[in-house]
């Protein structure tokens, strides 16, 4: 096993070293200007490559005339290091640290593409962007495409999560809410003078933990959908009844549904716990993507890999594209399970196979 030292900005050729420079450069969310620097400078030597710098975002574009312009889009962040994987290591051509799968892997492999795909047959445009893996409202994709949209205009785009090789179509929709369940005060010697608020939330666990979700199958993948308590608050005092808890529901729901739909439905089956006076706030909602791998070059992608497409688990900027009339597929290196871990890695196979992949499709499309 071989440890890595502290990166260079100079970025090697070879896939596996090259991804081993990429993780070695410390950049979680709002950290991203070393990388950033790297990046654009790998670009910037490619004489067929127009590149743009936005912050810490990078664009690069062929202008070749082609009919049809395909978007590949990486994000350069990552989340915090744990267990000591901020260092990376290689062993058996497996490399290993923070963001190895997601997506630094990626990275390196459509960095590859870029250095070397001189005369693609269609346009190409990259985009690097930042603040992937904290709120939507820090991401650079988001800031681009409000502010320079004209950079990141395709007819079809690939964003590389890890996916380990195979297409991973589409993506489900999220929506966050915090239930505020209403009580009434009193001392614990006399509960029955007050209403336990803390003993409200039963109920609502209870239905949360016999939901069964709907699996919807769209271009024959099937999103099944989900919904988890993932917080609860409540307490006054060791001797209070308390007046006010709280719970905290994550809902996945599939990309049939737009985010007011799941709600509605999250609404409904919620609702025979819920009083007047209770409080629902959305915290955070995001629609999915649908598959759209009816789209030829979607298509051609999913014949390249020679597997059956399936659907993702999560949400991701697929469907951040599909809001601004892109229609995109997560395609990359890595098992997608092992993100955001401290066993995070990649394998030399994984980056050869997607980047093979890759070519195939720009190289030969229509």
């Amino acid at each position: 096993m071989t440890s890595v030292g502290a990166a260079s900005l100079d970025l090697p050729e070879d896939l596996l070293a090259l991804a081993t420079a990429l993780v070695a450069m410390a950049s979680p969310s709002h950290h991203e200007q070393v990388i950033a620097e790297a990046v654009e400078a790998a670009l910037a030597a490619c004489d067929h490559l127009a590149v743009e710098r936005v912050g810490d975002n990078v664009v690069a574009r062929t202008s070749l005339g082609r009919p049809r312009r395909l978007l590949l889009v990486g994000h350069l962040d990552t989340v915090p290091p744990s267990g000591g994987n901020d260092v990376p290591t290689v062993s058996d051509d497996v490399l290993t640290g923070v963001g190895a799968a997601d997506m630094k892997g990626g990275v390196a492999v459509l960095l590859a593409l870029a250095r070397a795909v001189r005369e693609p047959a269609v346009d190409l445009t990259w985009c690097f962007y930042v603040c992937e893996e904290v709120a939507r409202v820090h991401s650079g994709l988001g800031a681009l495409l409000r502010e320079r949209p004209e950079l990141l205009r395709a007819d079809a785009a690939v964003v590389g999560e890890p996916t380990g090789g195979v297409v991973e179509a589409g993506c489900q929709g999220t929506l966050r809410v915090r239930l505020g369940l209403a009580g009434a005060r009193a001392h614990t010697a006399r509960p029955y003078t007050g209403r336990n608020a803390v003993h409200r939330l039963a109920p609502v666990l209870a239905a949360l933990a016999a939901y069964e979700g709907r699996t919807v199958v769209l271009d024959g993948c099937a999103y099944a959908e989900q919904l988890q308590a993932v917080a609860v608050d409540g307490g006054v005092a060791g001797n209070v009844v308390p007046d006010r808890a709280s719970i905290t529901v994550n809902h996945r729901f599939a990309p049939d549904r737009s985010a007011e739909e799941a709600e509605a439905a999250l609404r409904e089956l919620l609702a025979p716990h819920l009083e007047p006076g209770d409080e629902w706030v959305l915290e955070d909602a995001a629609a999915g993507a649908h598959p759209r791998l009816d789209h030829p070059l979607l298509a051609r992608l999913v014949a390249a890999t020679g597997a059956p497409p399936r659907a993702k688990v999560g949400w991701t900027d697929v469907a951040t594209l599909a809001e601004h009339g892109v229609p995109a597929t997560n395609f990359g290196p890595g098992d997608p399970e092992l993100a955001h871990t401290e066993g995070e890695r990649v394998a030399r196979a994984d980056l050869e196979l997607a980047f093979d992949v890759l070519s195939a499709v720009v190289g030969s499309a229509d």
